[in-house]
């Protein structure tokens, strides 16, 4: 996605020397307003409009454009030129002195852009909410160059995201179905048979809280998969059995993995109060 990030700067040569640094392969894309050939010779140039404006102290803009790795490599410098300058439209920074570098560096393309806050009338550029307008700059540009946008990878983003719940609930009521197991520990183990690690979330008192559902590289809360999949209602579908067997007994845990852990007190009344009401319902249908 091309991402876009923007500031006010006072070190405006470090900075641009930054930019420059030949190591990184710098290649000069963009020089607008501007003669000099070294950090110190553009900083010197800024200098003579920001002597203009004693009250701005942070007085230059720098900004990194990234497009995606892949988008990089499609970009050749006519292209990474055209996107400084779009750039500089989109943030409405036209008439000012303006220098961009392109790194290459670890394959990934990006943009140093140093634009100066000062114009040639002495006016500071109003840099409020830089951060979030260098961003939706970034994906305008993005959007008309037909480059990956933000929207486009967070839209793919929750495609994938809601196949993965899918997955994981269906394959959550397959093993309900096949294995109809009857304790939390049988639970975890016929997940498993079928692609699912479930991870119990244990607390500081020893206490099974919830579980988390490990898939395919997602890790979820299994409310995050399907409010029918928070630890509460999975305890409900197994029917309550071993709760049921621990208020006889007059304890309240579960065993898993052959350790005994204790219930959470909310889930442990949840299940009761669900037990309770089950019993009274099946002794009325008699």
């Amino acid at each position: 996605m091309m991402i876009g990030k923007g500031k006010s700067i006072s070190h405006t040569r470090a900075s641009m020397a930054y930019g420059w640094n030949q190591e990184k392969d710098a290649e000069i894309v963009l020089k607008e307003f501007l003669h000099g050939d070294s950090p110190a010779e553009i900083t010197k140039e800024f200098k003579m409009l920001q002597d203009l404006n004693h009250n701005c102290t942070k007085n230059t803009l720098s900004f990194i454009l990234s497009p995606t790795i892949e988008d990089g490599r499609k970009l050749d410098k006519s292209k990474l030129q055209d996107i400084a300058k779009r750039f500089i439209h989109e943030m409405k920074l036209g008439e000012r002195q303006a220098i961009a570098f392109v790194h290459k560096d670890k394959e990934h393309k990006h943009i140093h852009l140093y634009v100066n806050r000062i114009d040639f009338r002495g006016v500071a550029y109003n840099d409020s909410f830089i951060g979030k307008r260098s961003q939706l700059a970034a994906e305008k540009v993005a959007e008309r160059m037909g480059l990956t946008t933000v929207k486009q990878v967070q839209f793919e983003k929750e495609f994938n995201l809601k196949e993965i719940r899918t997955e994981i609930k269906r394959r959550h009521d397959l093993t309900m179905t096949q294995f109809k197991p009857k304790s939390f520990d049988a639970y975890i183990k016929a997940m498993e048979t079928n692609g699912i690690k479930v991870i119990p979330t244990i607390n500081k008192q020893n206490n099974l809280q919830g579980f988390r559902f490990e898939f395919d590289g997602h890790n979820l809360k299994g409310s995050e998969v399907h409010r029918n999949m928070s630890i509460g209602n999975i305890g409900k579908q197994m029917g309550g059995v071993e709760i049921a067997k621990n208020l006889k007994t007059n304890t309240v845990g579960v065993k898993l993995a052959g350790n005994t852990v204790g219930l959470a007190p909310k889930l442990a009344f949840k299940l009761t109060k669900f037990i309770i009401k089950k019993t009274i319902q099946q002794g009325l249908s008699y």
